[in-house]
């Protein structure tokens, strides 16, 4: 190779300094002049001489600083019966703080440019130090996408202000869990839209992407912008208009689904005295309405099987009334006068809340039938349309969730999500095939465990479990939210790969700085002036933890910015969306 075929230039105008001091995975340059330092900023790469001339140690320069210097000897030029003279001088000089990130080879055995994470050795000190500029960055940064084969690469953006493509394993990515955190604003929306966009090309893609706003709609066939193609399917969880109007696309969430303590939560009141007896009568009754079921189709093979959780078809109307009979009910007393019977009076709040629930049109997507509900295959087709992946499909599934009232949205997304993942769980290991959940604005319904109530509780033990062990089974996650200081801190522990956009918050910032390694933890400090669109990206699925620029979806979310001071000026706010609004409202579902 000749030198202008090497990656990194050790020309003079790129040489920064020497090493002066090195710990576990950092070191500190003292730079050649104040001229020097005025090219640097933070997240520039440097390399550091090696053992040959051929190898290099990357770093990542987090600090640019101008240091003071220890006391020096001043000689005096004029003669008298001192000599010389001590004197407390202060001496500038810049030192440049580098984080080690890996090791590149011009050369190394038969093989010629080869970059591999870590370093391999502390680099020495008053070896050599340059700057990889712009030039020297884009060719690195090709040989770095080059490590990862082509079929597995998910393009995320460019590396700084090259073009050079900025890589990630795609396999690494979703095997290990991600977490893509950003103030509100900062370009969250639109990095899930781009990384569904590269998902999508592949022919059995299976993601499915919780939307609590309805903002990914537009990347769907439901609304799609002229002239595009879509890259998702749509589904909503019924509202109050749905009902009546079932689509395709409309989803149930059947009570029967829900586990007994996912509907203990959506219904008792720890705090009532008889809740013991409320939570021992309900439990008896389901069972039975059960049991009932299964004998009623013939599917006798099940009835030794049958637990309290088994996902069976029952009534909650026939539950309502054997709670009510057991509510005013009586046994029979001293000379066989009837009395209260054990249960008398201690499930009214109970039925209460109960009756509730049932009468909100707004829960009629847990309450109601929908179509075939009772038949005993539905729920293996309900699975399906979730799971199966065909050519003639799309793989990317978005569940809108935006008319499913706040109270109860983390039970149901918990709901779904454990049934799914349950299944996958139970196919044969040779049949699974890779799901991964996109958990978008999961600070709502992922809450730290302190402030977590109920019902936070029952989808974060789900979503948790998920975290530690879903790598086994074929599952993984998406962890997408604004204030990662109220995302549970298991969940996000449990993501190895980070895609962290702009962060102005402390807290936030903080717990972004506990998901890095130590030797890269300073890089936080870029965080609040990043540009939109702007991420630092590491973790498992990127070999060069990097600043970088992400691309733009070609279909983008409806979660844009709003332009108050072009619209204040140019938009009338008309009188008929006000009454629409107004009536949409009192229906709790968008007029359609």
């Amino acid at each position: 190779m000749t030198t202008e075929e090497y990656v990194v230039s050790t020309d003079a105008g790129c040489y920064i300094g020497r090493v002066a001091s090195v710990d576990t995975n950092r070191a500190l340059i003292l730079a050649e002049s104040p001229e020097v330092v005025q090219m640097l900023t933070v997240s520039d790469l440097v390399a550091i001489q090696g053992a040959t001339p051929q190898e290099f140690l990357i770093g990542i320069i987090e600090k640019v600083k101008r240091s003071i210097g220890s006391p020096v000897l001043i000689e005096s030029d004029t003669e008298s019966e001192d000599d010389e003279q001590d004197f407390d001088v202060v001496v500038d000089h810049d030192v440049v703080q580098v984080a080690l990130i890996g090791t590149y080879w011009e050369v190394l055995g038969d093989k010629r440019q080869i970059f591999k994470r870590g370093a391999k050795y502390f680099p020495k000190v008053d070896k050599q130090v340059y700057l990889i500029k712009e030039e020297s960055l884009e060719k690195l940064m090709s040989v770095v996408a080059s490590d990862t084969p082509e079929e597995i690469q998910l393009v995320l953006g460019t590396y700084g202000n090259t073009q050079s493509k900025a890589v990630a394993n795609g396999d690494k990515l979703f095997q290990r869990h991600a977490a893509l955190l950003g103030s509100t604003g900062s370009g969250k929306s639109w990095t899930v839209a781009s990384l569904l966009e590269q998902a999508a090309k592949l022919e059995h893609t299976n993601i499915i992407l919780f939307d609590l706003h309805g903002e990914y709609k537009t990347l769907t066939s439901e609304c799609v912008e002229d002239g595009k193609e879509p890259i998702a399917e749509y589904y909503k969880i019924a509202g109050p208009a749905d009902i009546e109007n079932q689509k395709k696309s409309t989803v149930f969430v059947p009570h029967w689904l829900l586990n007994k303590d996912e509907m203990l939560a959506l219904l008792l009141d720890r705090s009532d005295n008889n809740a013991p007896n409320q939570a021992s009568r309900f439990t008896h009754h389901v069972r039975e309405l059960k049991q009932a079921y299964l004998t009623k189709y013939g599917i006798t093979d099940l009835e030794d099987m049958l637990t309290i959780d088994s996902p069976i078809p029952y009534s909650i109307h026939e539950l309502l009334e054997r709670l009510s009979a057991d509510d005013i009910g009586t046994k029979p007393g001293a000379g066989s006068k009837p009395v209260k019977g054990d249960w008398n009076t201690k499930l009214t709040r109970f039925i209460g809340r109960l009756e509730t629930k049932i009468e909100d049109k707004r829960n009629a997507f847990l309450f109601d039938k929908p179509e075939g509900a009772v038949e005993y295959n539905w729920l293996a087709t309900y699975a399906n349309q979730f799971l199966e992946t065909k050519s003639d499909r799309l793989g990317i599934k978005v569940i809108d969730f935006s008319e499913v009232p706040s109270d109860i949205l983390p039970v149901v997304i918990g709901v779904l999500t454990r049934f799914l993942y349950n299944v996958q769980f139970w196919r044969a290991e040779e049949d699974r095939t890779p799901i991964a959940f996109v958990c978008d604005e999961a600070h709502i319904y992922l809450p730290t465990k302190d402030s977590s109530d109920a019902n936070s509780r029952i989808a974060l033990d789900t979503f948790e479990k998920v975290a530690k062990e879903g790598r086994k089974y074929g599952v993984s996650l998406l962890v997408v939210s604004q204030r990662p200081s109220d995302v549970s801190r298991t969940i996000l522990s449990q993501c190895n790969n980070l895609i962290a956009l702009r962060l102005s918050n402390p807290q936030d910032q903080q717990v972004v700085h506990s998901m890095m390694p130590d030797s890269l933890s300073s890089l936080t400090s870029v965080l609040p002036i990043l540009d939109t669109g702007e991420a630092i990206v590491l973790g498992d699925a990127v070999l060069l933890p990097s600043r970088i620029k992400l691309n733009e979806p070609n279909l983008k979310p409806a979660s844009a910015t709003k332009d108050f001071w072009k619209d204040w000026s140019n938009k009338e706010s008309k009188t008929d969306s006000i009454v629409f609004a107004v009536e949409s409202l009192r229906r709790q579902s968008r007029l359609r």
